[in-house]
């Protein structure tokens, strides 16, 4: 908390007087891009939001909502909701990613969470898996943080590790990757020396085994599977040394597509595949590409390849990794401690607030907007409201999802002049993109922007004001691009559909 001389009191606004409602409109997974027949913000009939447009330079205008200016490592990384909500809660940039593992290995607060706990119940009779990319690039990973944590793990108790190295050769110049698992190894001889029994267990290129995203090929984490968790694999080796510098030598061979392999003992048997009473944990920091492998790890009703066997294990992610899904259920380093939130700010300053959205958003205007705190900081002066979503029905059959319900319920808010602010999340633009239908997420712009305007028709029956923002891009890219920004397509000619989060910069329009 702040020192002696910090006051909760704010100070009046040089211009607007008291007294005026105040709507926040965040539409979810709505970026800026180029108009073409794959931006669906564009293609969609959207008067309410494209009004705002004309209110640049003064009263609209592009924020970034990735990377370095949202908390996340590198420029590289998406935003994202959870992300982008803790930005726009605290009005201020917090660590996320990297820098979070950095503080928690540095602090020691990792071997004091739940989720270290968790994998820790399987120590005395079982092994530690750790899994994820072998590389000092800093985008998914980094190699100083997996051997603090093997050596951390060791210290609390850990007596078996294996490791499953992911080569790189994308983040970093291909070929490094001989270096990388030279250091590993050395670090885990040393750990041998003093009675740990730690060794690599299995492996493979990233783009060819484990790491892929947002569903494009589950044969990739098929391969990863069967060398992880089975211990099987079409090239079997007695050192990872060994199996990374043979597989390189194969002809047009690079780090990043070496195909699967699995460390055998002397009697030609896997060292290490991961069994019932075994911990988990994918130690990459970076989502995008583990999110894939912890629904294997963590479904029991996970149906995309046979899986063979499922173990019963402790798995945790290095982070959780999808905060809608609540994917891993367990993980070892917490959001960011966010204190001082708007949230908390307004009640301190006798201010009332309203909040709602659907189900699949409420956390994000409730639980990550207040700093990732559960419940209300003061109930007399705030309400929530949830809209239960759909369930069991795909997002691209019903694409207008609760926009209208979420925008009656924020006109009522504001029309009753019970609250001074009114925040809300229609998440049409994300939730309906994600599925990568191009005509559905079309329909929920649309529905996005009607809800829009009857917030904003609202505010303006009360002589409110309104700031209409986003979280991140998805809904205005909805193809996959080529160097030069053209769309790419697959071998048989059709385009590629995009459906993750984008790197585009957002719009913020307010009264």
């Amino acid at each position: 908390m702040a020192g002696s001389g910090f006051s909760w009191k704010l100070p009046d606004h040089p211009k607007l007087p008291k007294g005026r409602t105040v709507a926040v409109v965040v539409l979810d997974g709505w970026g800026e891009a180029e108009p073409d027949q794959y931006n669906c913000i564009h293609v969609a009939d959207t008067p309410a939001t494209d009004s705002l447009r004309k209110g640049a330079p003064d009263k609209w205008r592009l924020i970034k909502a990735h990377g370095t200016a949202v908390g996340l490592p590198s420029d590289d990384d998406m935003g994202n909701s959870e992300v982008g909500h803790n930005a726009l809660g605290a009005g201020r940039i917090y660590a996320q990613g990297a820098k979070l593992v950095d503080l928690a290995l540095a602090s020691g607060k990792i071997y004091e969470g739940e989720g270290f706990k968790y994998i820790k119940e399987c120590f005395e009779i079982g092994t530690l898996h750790l899994v994820g990319l072998l590389s000092d690039g800093g985008v998914h990973s980094r190699l100083d943080q997996l051997q603090l944590l093997i050596k951390g793990a060791a210290e609390h108790g850990a007596k078996r590790i294996r490791v499953h190295i992911l080569t790189d050769g994308r983040d970093v110049l291909d070929g490094s990757s001989v270096g990388f698992v030279e250091a590993l190894e050395n670090d885990l001889a040393k750990l041998r020396e003093k009675g740990v029994d730690a060794q690599i267990a299995s492996g493979g290129g990233r783009m060819y085994v484990t790491m892929d995203r947002y569903e494009n090929d589950w044969n990739v984490i098929k391969r990863g599977w069967d060398a992880h968790v089975l211990g099987e694999a079409p090239h079997k080796f007695r050192t990872a040394v060994e199996a990374v510098k043979k597989l390189r030598a194969e002809p047009n061979a690079s780090d990043q597509y070496l195909p699967p392999f699995v460390i055998v003992d002397e009697n030609g048997e896997a060292v290490g595949p991961i069994v019932d009473g075994d911990a988990v944990v994918t130690f990459n920091f970076r989502a995008d590409r583990m999110v894939m492998l912890a629904k294997a790890l963590e479904y029991d009703n996970f149906d995309k390849f046979d899986r063979v066997r499922f173990p019963k294990i402790h798995y945790a992610g290095m982070l959780q990794y999808d905060g809608e899904l609540k994917l891993p259920s367990h993980y070892l380093v917490s959001p960011p401690e966010i204190e001082r939130t708007s949230g908390e700010y307004l009640v301190h300053n006798g201010i009332r607030t309203f909040a709602c959205s659907e189900t699949v958003k409420f956390g994000h205007v409730t639980f990550f907007w207040n700093g990732n705190r559960s419940g209300y900081f003061n109930p007399e002066l705030e309400e929530y409201v949830e809209i239960p979503s759909d369930i069991g029905i795909p997002f691209n059959v019903r694409p207008k999802m609760k926009a209208a319900e979420i925008a009656e319920k924020a006109r009522d808010a504001i029309l009753n002049r019970k609250f001074d602010q009114v925040r809300v999340n229609l998440p049409n633009g994300d939730m309906v993109g994600h599925t990568g239908d191009i005509q559905a997420t079309i329909v929920g712009c649309k529905a996005a922007d009607e809800a829009v305007k009857i917030i904003l028709d609202a505010v303006d029956q009360v002589g409110g004001i309104y700031v209409v923002t986003a979280d991140h891009g998805n809904a205005e890219d909805m193809v996959k691009r080529n160097k030069s920004g053209q769309p790419l397509v697959d071998k048989n000619g059709n385009i590629q559909i995009l459906t993750s989060h984008t790197l585009r910069p957002i719009g913020s329009g307010q009264s």
